[in-house]
C-alpha cells in the first residue's frame, strides 16, 4: 500500500468541530476520570454491542466489495475481531451485570443506534467502496484516538472503565485504525479533489462523525422511543 495521501487527514481537519467535541463530551470525560455513572455507562455497552453486530456486517459488506485480496483478508478479519474479541469485552461486562448474551442480544436498538447502523449498513450496500470506507473511518480512528488520550491520563480506580481505556488505547487497536487511515488514502487518493465521488467521501466521514458524537449523547441522556 503505497504512502498516506493526506485524504484522511483533510477528511478530519474538515469535521474538526464534531472531532474535537467527542474528546469534551462529559460521557467520554466521564469514562476518563471514573466519574461516570453506571447506569449510563451500561446502557452503552448494550447499545455498542448491537451497534457492532452491524459494524462487523458492515466490514463483510467491504470485504465482498474489495478491490483486492490484501484489502479483501483484512476487511475480513476486522469483521471477524469485532465480532470476537471486541465484542468480548462487552460480553464480559455484561456478565458483571448479571445479564446474560441472550439477553444483551435481546436489546432494542435506541433511535441513534438505529440511525447510525442504517445509515452504515447502506452505505455499504449501495454506496461506492470509497464512501464506505470514509464512513466506517471514524469510529475505528475515534475510539483509538479516544482511548490514547485518557490513557495519557493515567487510569481511573474503576475498574471497568480502565479495562475500557486499555482496550481502546493498546498498540493493536491503534495499527488497525492506521490501517483504515492508509486504505482511505488510497481508495481517495486519485479522486478529483473537487469531484462527486470525492464529496461523498467527506459526506460520509462528516455523517458517521455526526453519529459518533450522537451515540455518546444517546448513552448520557439515556434516549429512548417517544411511545
Amino acid at each position: 500500500m503505497r504512502p498516506r495521501s493526506g485524504l484522511s487527514d483533510q477528511l478530519r481537519t474538515a469535521s474538526a468541530d464534531l472531532w474535537d467535541a467527542q474528546h469534551e463530551h462529559p460521557f467520554v470525560r466521564g469514562i476518563g476520570d471514573g466519574t461516570l455513572d453506571s447506569e449510563r455507562f451500561n446502557l452503552w455497552i448494550r447499545q455498542d454491542y448491537l451497534f457492532l453486530v452491524e459494524y462487523a456486517r458492515v466490514f463483510a459488506l467491504g470485504a465482498a466489495r474489495a478491490p483486492d485480496l490484501d484489502v479483501m483478508a483484512r476487511l475480513a478479519d476486522l469483521a471477524q475481531a469485532t465480532l470476537r474479541e471486541e465484542m468480548d469485552l462487552h460480553r464480559s461486562y455484561a456478565a458483571e451485570l448479571g445479564m446474560t448474551t441472550t439477553e444483551l442480544e435481546g436489546e432494542a436498538m435506541r433511535p441513534t443506534t438505529c440511525g447510525y447502523t442504517d445509515f452504515l449498513v447502506r452505505t455499504a450496500a449501495l454506496g461506492d467502496f470509497a464512501e464506505l470506507v470514509a464512513a466506517v473511518l471514524p469510529c475505528m480512528w475515534g475510539f483509538s484516538e479516544i482511548g490514547r488520550r485518557l490513557a495519557e491520563r493515567g487510569r481511573p480506580p474503576e475498574k471497568r472503565y480502565a479495562k475500557w481505556i486499555d482496550t481502546y488505547a493498546s498498540d493493536e487497536f491503534a495499527r488497525l485504525a492506521a490501517w483504515c487511515r492508509e486504505l482511505c488514502d488510497r481508495v481517495g487518493g486519485d479522486l478529483a479533489p473537487e469531484g462527486r465521488a470525492r464529496a461523498r467521501m467527506q459526506e460520509a466521514f462528516r455523517t458517521s462523525l455526526r453519529y459518533e458524537l450522537a451515540f455518546w449523547q444517546m448513552a448520557w441522556e439515556r434516549e429512548s422511543w417517544p411511545i
